[in-house]
């Protein structure tokens, strides 16, 4: 499928909004946000102290001058101006400033949306070459089921497929720290990159809904494998460890780990790695792998052993019912990484109730790696 849009042409930029004109619901969620924002990070965690000496600056091997290179071609692209508006410190708060919602009440960067096709593609290159192919095909997914969203609701000022804002934290470097960030509705991208090591949360892609049956770009389903492997893992626990896995049946309206949300803490819950049978072990590992699959394939490999080097401290939860149909929520968490898979209720489409077809996946980096913060850290200590 073409990486660019066969629908409406694009829009320009939503204009900002003041979030207390939204509603007393959203205004009070936004208050909540804003008091984690102003929060010095910290990283999730299980007791609000991160541990150390679990992520090391050191040689991967694995080059990461592609990053690099598109990031800078996007940039040599924009005009003065253009660049001063999506270019910013590496300490600028606005890093942890991303949002999955869709309404603009705090974008930064440069917005898809106002750029023309040239320029538009050379900001795809950006997101395709710090991900693995399945990593952008789930971002590009993202993106145009948001486009049919506002096929579905009428509402093209508010959804559509451009609606993604691009920004660059330090200088696009083979040695240096730096980073980019793709930020819109359901499709929020943290790269950080420093020598030829690099991370790629927090991460999150969603859809309502998952999938398109008409419009410019039926047939586009995203988290199919998410939704199944997780479904599966559950599937495969006998009676009493689903008892031990599953937390209440009560759906949380978000994600723990989402946006404004850097410095959770959040206990090991569910059933262990070390109350699996061999099978299920094995369908936790691939599970796993989904998510971390997104990133390039050498850095993938790296993070995967990283992972696996910490089973013994890893846990499986599940939230809800377990049958054909009923939305549920799901996490996996260690010391090294944190996935959730979750559903939510109806919100943009008309529906009562939470649903299949409203769901979301993201991964963040226990211990203060989210943003790549612990290599940072270590960075400047050695310099």
């Amino acid at each position: 499928m073409s990486t660019q849009s066969a629908a409406v042409a694009p829009r320009r930029a939503p204009a900002k909004i003041d979030p207390q004109s939204q509603g007393e619901r959203f205004f009070g969620m936004y208050q909540r946000w804003m008091a984690g924002y102003a929060e010095e990070f910290r990283g999730l965690t299980i007791d609000a102290k991160p541990r150390a000496e679990l992520f090391r600056l050191a040689p991967t091997g694995h080059s990461t001058e592609a990053i690099q290179k598109a990031a800078q071609a996007f940039l040599d692209a924009l005009t003065t101006e253009e660049r001063a508006t999506c270019c910013f410190e590496m300490d600028s708060k606005l890093w942890r400033g991303w949002s999955n919602i869709h309404r603009n009440v705090m974008r930064h960067g440069i917005c898809l949306a106002d750029l023309d096709d040239a320029r538009r593609s050379l900001a795809l290159d950006v997101l395709r070459a710090g991900m693995s192919a399945q990593g952008f095909q789930s971002a590009r997914d993202a993106m145009r089921l948001n486009e049919h969203l506002a096929e579905l609701t009428g509402k093209p000022d508010q959804f559509g497929e451009w609606f993604y804002y691009l920004s660059f934290f330090g200088t696009p470097s083979v040695g240096e720290p730096w980073g980019w960030q793709w930020d819109g509705h359901h499709c929020n991208v943290n790269c950080f990159v420093v020598g030829d090591q690099m991370t790629l949360t927090p991460t999150l892609f969603g859809a309502e809904p998952v999938s398109a049956a008409s419009g410019v770009y039926a047939g586009t389903r995203i988290l199919a494998a998410e939704e199944a492997a997780g479904w599966r893992l559950m599937a495969s626990l006998t009676a009493e460890q689903q008892s031990l896995a599953r937390l209440g049946i009560e759906l949380p309206f978000d994600g723990q780990g989402s946006g404004f949300q850097d410095n959770v803490v959040v206990p090991y819950q569910g059933i262990s790695y070390a109350k699996l049978s061999a099978a299920q072990q094995a369908a936790l590992v691939d599970l796993v792998a989904l998510f971390v699959g997104r990133m390039p394939m050498a850095h993938a490999a790296l993070k995967m052993a990283e992972v696996r080097a910490h089973l013994d401290e890893t846990w499986f939860a599940w939230i809800g019912l377990h049958d054909e149909t009923s939305p549920f929520y799901y996490r996996v968490h260690s010391p090294v990484v944190w996935l959730e898979y979750f559903n939510q209720p109806f919100i943009a489409l008309p529906g009562k109730g939470f649903s299949r077809h409203h769901a979301h996946g993201l991964m963040r980096t226990p211990n203060g790696n989210d943003y790549g913060r612990a290599w940072l850290a270590q960075y400047r200590k050695a310099g």
